[in-house]
């Protein structure tokens, strides 16, 4: 069993930064790939970042590279997504996923464990 618990999200302007954080308690959570998606009002879940549970792999959606990096620290059990140069639209609520395997992908549906989720808003 996995928690998984978010935090840092916040209101930020047009170009601002904000770090979030996935905290995990429960046992083994290194040997889950996580991912972070977001949702924003009216829309689907979509896929944001993941990283492999080694953390040597990531991979990121076409709208969200080069501006946001996933992390994690195993002593710590957190994984964390660094966000630059927002955009409005990325105003969401940004939830972390676990997945019992090594790589994960941009699906939801495999995603064991899910946190409650943090809002983002970016003002214009």
């Amino acid at each position: 069993q996995v928690q998984l618990v978010e935090s840092g999200g916040g209101l930020v302007q047009t170009g601002g930064s904000l770090t979030l954080t996935c905290a995990a308690s429960g046992r083994n959570f290194s040997t889950y790939a996580v991912g972070w998606f977001r949702q924003a009002p009216g829309k689907d879940r979509e896929f944001v970042a993941t990283i492999s549970w080694t953390g040597r792999t990531t991979d990121y959606a076409d709208s969200v590279k080069g501006r946001f990096t996933v992390s994690r620290d195993h002593a710590k059990n957190t994984v964390l997504l660094r966000m630059n140069s927002l955009k409005p639209e990325d105003t969401a609520v940004y939830y972390c996923a676990a997945d019992y395997i090594q790589i994960a992908g941009p699906d939801p549906g495999p995603y064991d464990y899910w946190g409650q989720g943090t809002q983002v808003t970016v003002s214009s």
